[in-house]
């Protein structure tokens, strides 16, 4: 009998990934990714548990020459995964469309990757809720099946009272307590029967 975390399709597309114990990539320990694509042909996804202390969203608005409007506000940075640092994701409520920018992967969640979205957010018309991802988590066709037939990953609704959680610390934990799992009954090695 198939496993359904290890057949392809695109059913990942707005689920959750929850990172095992012990799944041997140190970027991913503890790692809550959202993802944003999943086909026969590979996945990306955006890490939304890491925030980068050093690189507040008011400094990179400076850094871009976003004037922060009076209604303006700011949206927590995140590292969003190991491929492309220099890239911008942001992951956001679906009340918020730039024309044919936005990217809708469920009716919850869209993800804007131009500027528009940053000035949008510093003038206070962005989404209600968003966060900024920069880089993202990226895999090969296969890649990440053969991870979760390593008993890499769990899979999880995407919800936002997680994903945009104020507190980064609590997201794994969180993401683990909504399909009835504490980390105290994980395994950091799998096995099979």
């Amino acid at each position: 009998m198939a496993d359904a975390n290890t057949e392809s399709a695109d059913f990942l597309d707005g689920k959750l990934l929850v990172a095992m114990p012990g799944m041997g990539d140190t970027r991913f320990e503890r790692s809550v990714v959202f993802m944003c694509a999943h086909s026969r042909e590979g996945a990306m996804g955006l890490i939304v548990n890491k925030p980068t202390p050093e690189l507040q969203f008011a400094d990179l608005l400076k850094q871009l020459e976003i004037p922060i409007g009076d209604t303006g506000r700011t949206i927590d940075v995140h590292f969003g995964g190991p491929v492309e640092h220099g890239r911008g994701f942001v992951l956001h409520s679906n009340d918020y469309h730039s024309d044919d920018d936005t990217m809708e992967i469920t009716e919850q969640f869209g993800m804007t990757a131009t500027m528009d979205i940053l000035r949008d957010i510093a003038k206070g018309e962005g989404p209600t809720d968003g966060l900024l991802a920069l880089g993202y988590a990226g895999w090969g066709p296969g890649q990440l099946e053969s991870e979760f037939r390593a008993n890499g990953w769990l899979i999880c609704e995407a919800r936002p009272d997680i994903i945009f959680a104020p507190d980064a610390a609590t997201k794994w934990e969180e993401a683990l307590k909504s399909i009835g799992v504490t980390p105290s009954m994980l395994a950091a090695a799998g096995g099979s029967a």
